[in-house]
């Protein structure tokens, strides 16, 4: 189990953006892929992106070409840059080992919602 902490949520306004960060332990991203997932309230949790050892990235269609997952090893923390946010992708968003399930152990998460 990796344990991890994400921030970087908000408010913000279609269009505009966000960067999530998620810290975790140990060192994980040099020993697993990791993934952003998001959950709408009453929905199943859907990944959005991952990122493997050696930097191989990807994602979910809808947010291609508008978000970007990045890490930075030295300080254990993974990002997603999250551009031209829609009303649609509100949510919590979520970071863990890719192919996680609802038996891992997750984070809080942290709230993203756009709105005008």
């Amino acid at each position: 189990q990796v344990q991890v902490v994400e921030s970087g949520g908000g408010l913000v306004q279609p269009g505009g953006s966000l960067r999530l960060s998620c810290e975790a332990s140990r060192s994980a991203f040099s020993l697993y892929a990791m993934a952003w997932y998001r959950q709408v309230p009453g929905n199943q949790r859907e990944w959005v992106a991952t990122i493997f050892v050696g930097g191989t990235t990807r994602y979910k269609t809808s947010v291609k070409g508008r978000f970007t997952i990045s890490t930075d090893t030295a300080k254990n923390t993974m990002y997603l840059q999250m551009n031209s946010l829609k009303p649609e992708d509100t949510a919590v968003y979520y970071c863990n080992r890719f192919g996680s399930t609802e038996r891992d152990s997750w984070g809080q998460g942290t709230q993203v919602t756009v709105s005008s």
